[in-house]
């Protein structure tokens, strides 16, 4: 009769049964095997330490029967894992396991084409469309040059029952009718540094938009860059300078930082009646960026200033945006001061920012209209955004909570919006399941200037000193270089200081797509 010993884990339910007699002599045999093993490790042990005494007597450098057998044991085992507890043995002739090459990151080759010098973050060419199917991307790339192109398509209506619709050549804000605009951008880059010129860059782009409602426009379709873009000294300075759209790199107003998942979120007029340039109207500047270290800077823009009569204005006398000035523009100077460190494991994304600026177009003096033109106008603002919970820290660290603030000011005698207050509390990547979506909730005061607010009640008017707004904004990722975001805002006031009171409020629910290519 033939003993198997059973080492497959089984109880014994699943062990088949067997006689009495059968289980002594097995016992018996166990027994037997047990006696002769342990008799065999105790002659193998003294005469081990026996010999390794005599070895290490007679000769350090030769190796003791017990290193031989540990080695030997060694052989017949493969051990995984820097800790004991994480040890596990295999067979001796188990396959090694096939040893694990990081894949090269195939997009790495266009980070040199991206447009540099933006405060905002634009999708790279894996986060869009196309990617590089075909290979198109990748033939551009070896001829140095780079591109992206993106469109924005957004709808806002007015969800409360008494909104006072109106024809839409009376329509007096975003929403009152259901308004639809659509915003088109191609941007090309070519790269300098080929030949030495330190991150050189030539970028070109264009910008069409259209608008049910013509005040929250105009139509037009135009550039909206023409830049030269090149760093001295090591990074430290960043020299920018042609056609600029500045609201893309400086104050940093876009919530989360990516164009892409806030394209319809609260932002100051403050900046823009104050001559900053944007998208549908760039015009001539000069940005000089110094790095103190990689979280401290300083930036100074020397641009000529928008319409000082409004952007409705500007974009109607200047469409293309290749007029070198317009009417009574005169210069803008800016000087932004900052704290930027990007979220890595353990550290928070932090970005502290202050600037002023000063303008010296020809603006209407709001207190004197009748008066000349002054031309002694400035605006200030002071933001900051903090990451406040990490929730991915090993592989995703800018995934998480983050809370904001904003307060901006311009003289009231100059400027219609005199003031600008901003609270944000936003998410990126909250759930697991969606990575890459934001979430965003985000508090609003715009308050006009006491003399515009005066002559109009003078006229007899109903006014209103300033308008609040709370907004809540869900954006989905929905694949590479495709998001879809749904909105709600609520707007006490949706006017410019005069309503009825049918348009004193506004529930608007907004829908937005952006594609990047």
């Amino acid at each position: 009769m033939r003993v198997k010993m059973n080492n497959d884990g089984q109880n014994d339910q699943t062990r088949p049964p067997y006689s009495a007699s059968g289980h002594a002599f097995r016992f018996r045999s166990i027994r037997k095997a047990e006696l002769a093993v342990a008799c065999t490790l105790a002659a193998n042990l003294i005469s081990g330490t026996a010999l390794a005494q005599t070895s290490s007597t007679l000769n350090h450098k030769r190796d003791a029967p017990s290193g031989i057998a540990k080695r030997n044991v060694q052989k017949k085992m493969i051990q995984f894992g820097s800790d004991t507890a994480e040890k596990r043995t295999v067979r001796p002739d188990a396959r090694p396991a096939k040893a694990i090459t990081p894949q090269p990151n195939p997009f790495a080759k266009f980070e040199n084409l991206r447009i540099k010098g933006l405060e905002v973050n634009l999708p790279g060419p894996a986060d869009t469309l196309v990617q590089d199917k075909g290979g198109i991307r990748s033939a551009l790339a070896e001829l140095g040059i780079g591109y992206i192109a993106w469109t924005q398509n957004t709808y806002v209506n007015n969800l409360l029952p008494n909104a006072a619709k109106s024809t839409i050549a009376n329509q007096l804000y975003s929403g009152q009718n259901p308004t639809f605009y659509t915003l088109n951008y191609m941007m090309v880059t070519y790269d300098l540094s080929r030949y030495g010129i330190p991150d050189g860059q030539i970028i070109v782009g264009t910008e069409q938009q259209a608008w049910t409602w013509q005040p929250g426009g105009p139509d037009r379709w135009g550039i909206n860059t023409i830049a030269y873009y090149q760093t001295f000294f090591d990074r430290k300075l960043e020299l920018k300078v042609g056609y600029l759209m500045n609201s893309y790199e400086l104050a940093g107003t876009v919530v989360g930082g990516n164009p892409g998942a806030n394209v319809f979120g609260p932002s100051s007029n403050v900046l823009y009646q104050g001559g900053m340039n944007f998208a549908p109207a760039p015009t001539p500047t000069l940005n000089l960026t110094y790095h103190f270290d990689d979280r401290l800077y300083n930036k100074v823009s020397f641009q000529r200033s928008t319409s000082p009569d409004g952007v409705f204005a500007h974009i109607s006398a200047n469409p293309t945006g290749l007029d070198w000035s317009t009417a009574n523009a005169g210069i803008l100077l800016l000087d932004e001061s900052g704290y930027r460190n990007s979220a890595a494991p353990g550290l928070p994304e932090t970005w502290l920012r202050a600037g002023v600026g000063f303008n010296n177009s020809h603006y209407t003096n709001l207190a004197y209209p009748t008066q000349p033109r002054a031309d002694e106008n400035s605006l200030y603002y002071v933001a900051a955004d903090r990451q406040l919970w990490q929730s991915h820290v090993p592989d995703a660290a800018s995934r998480g909570i983050y809370g904001g603030f904003s307060a901006m000011g311009a003289p009231p005698d100059l400027n219609k919006v005199t003031q600008y207050y901003e609270l944000r509390l936003y998410a990126k990547g909250l759930f697991d399941s969606r990575p890459s979506d934001q979430i965003s909730l985000v508090a609003t005061d715009t308050v006009w200037s006491k003399f515009a607010v005066d002559a109009a009640a003078a006229k007899g008017n109903l006014v209103h000193r300033d308008a609040k707004a709370i907004s809540g904004t869900y954006t989905a990722h929905l694949g590479p270089g495709i998001y879809a975001s749904l909105g709600l805002t609520y707007i006490d006031h949706p006017t410019s200081i005069t309503y009825t009171p049918q348009i004193g409020h506004a529930l608007n629910f907004s829908a937005s797509t952006s594609i990047f290519f």
